[in-house]
């Protein structure tokens, strides 16, 4: 297999794990694979799970082509709580009462999402502002501005209502926050709602059934 990769270069679709960014993913096969040029097509957060698409050698070629399709996810929100990151990587704040929000509610709110939307992305983010990564500042507590985006979602779909927690699957054009959108869902119920977990599914069409561990490409 090393030999295949090497020569003229590969797609791998991995499946990454918890914790790790996606650089930590290309520089792991990078050295196991003794591969001298690999490149990911779309980075995951450190708390997603999923789908993660990589080109080794003449492949890398294609990862614009990657990068430019839709997304797919399935995840779970928190209503009644938010965190200024938006999910886990912060304490949440105190608890609000949700008790008069009904699932028809949640149900009516998702599809205002639905088409072209304007989203701001976190603060605790990749974007670069001023040559920083935003999480950088954050995390520095500098105070930064960033600017919103056009994004298409192609379905919201609620999966399962057991509050405070709501598991849904989502849709959405490339450079979309799966985080926003949980926090505009809950900034829209009035309650506030960070996200808890995440797992992209899809790449195009491509899916994360079809994905191997990290340790059996190793392998």
């Amino acid at each position: 297999m090393k030999e295949s990769i090497t020569a003229e270069g590969q797609v791998l679709f991995v499946d990454k794990p918890l914790r790790w960014i996606s650089f930590d993913v290309v520089k792991k096969l990078k050295y196991t694979l003794n591969i001298k040029k690999i490149g990911h097509a779309g980075t995951l957060d450190p708390l997603a799970t999923g789908l993660l698409i990589l080109c080794t050698g003449k492949k890398t070629k294609a990862i614009e082509g990657y990068q430019n399709m839709g997304k797919e996810y399935e995840g779970t929100l928190v209503l009644g709580q938010t965190t200024p990151s938006y999910d886990l990587e912060t304490e949440p704040s105190a608890a609000v009462d949700i008790s008069f929000i009904t699932e028809d509610d949640i149900q009516q709110i998702a599809t205002t999402f639905i088409g072209n939307i304007e989203q701001t992305p976190p603060i605790y983010s990749a974007v670069k502002v001023d040559g920083k990564r935003a999480y950088e500042h954050a995390r520095k507590g500098d105070k930064i501005k960033l600017k919103s985006r056009i994004v298409h979602i192609s379905a919201f779909e609620i999966l399962a209502v057991n509050l405070p927690e709501v598991k849904f699957r989502i849709a959405c054009s490339k450079g979309t926050y799966v985080r926003t959108i949980v926090h505009d869902f809950g900034q829209k119920l009035g309650v506030g709602a960070y996200m808890s977990q995440l797992r992209r599914t899809k790449i195009g069409t491509y899916s994360v059934v079809n994905a191997q561990t990290i340790e059996e490409l190793s392998a």
